[in-house]
């Protein structure tokens, strides 16, 4: 089992630390370089992204299949369950939601989303495709509660001006 803490991460990484120091303590990840995206061999599966100063910006978990090890956050399991009954037990505790385009942004700094890759007879083996289409949670991502609100049009907007115009190259 491996607990969450909201906003911050897990033991094995948390927001704010440097690469170096998170290397140290869980090794290389997979794949070699230093790009923004590193997935490590831990279980669950733990995917970082790095800031360009290389301190921790998100921690992910992934789902293990098989009853293999969850992600849980105050008692609930939030990965390999169906997401509506996440939403509906953490809620119950009086966490506050949102809405995300793949899944629930809560208030105290996670979001726990589906991309649609598994489907109901993972978890309910006697279920046929059209029995139940509800997407089951397959990942949590941790940061400070406002990493992950949507920005407004202004800031699209103020984005879009501020990058720097290419050249055409003839």
């Amino acid at each position: 089992m491996v607990e969450i803490l909201p906003g911050v991460g897990v033991p094995a990484a948390r927001v704010g630390e440097h690469r170096d120091e998170v290397e140290r303590r869980i090794g290389k990840p997979l794949h070699p370089g230093r790009d923004s995206r590193a997935v490590y061999d831990q279980t669950p599966l733990l995917v970082l992204t790095y800031a360009e100063d290389e301190t921790v910006e998100v921690v992910e978990l992934a789902y293990s299949a098989d009853g293999g090890e969850q992600v849980f956050f105050d008692g609930v399991q939030l990965t390999y369950r169906f997401l509506d009954e996440v939403v509906a037990d953490l809620a119950a505790r009086g966490y506050g939601y949102e809405p995300t385009d793949i899944g629930y942004r809560f208030e105290p700094g996670f979001v726990v989303f589906s991309m649609g890759s598994l489907w109901t007879g993972e978890l309910l083996p006697d279920a046929s495709e059209d029995d139940d289409d509800r997407p089951i949670c397959e990942g949590v991502a941790v940061a400070p509660y406002e990493y992950f609100r949507e920005p407004s049009d202004e800031e699209i907007e103020a984005y879009i001006e501020a990058r720097p115009v290419r050249q055409e190259r003839r």
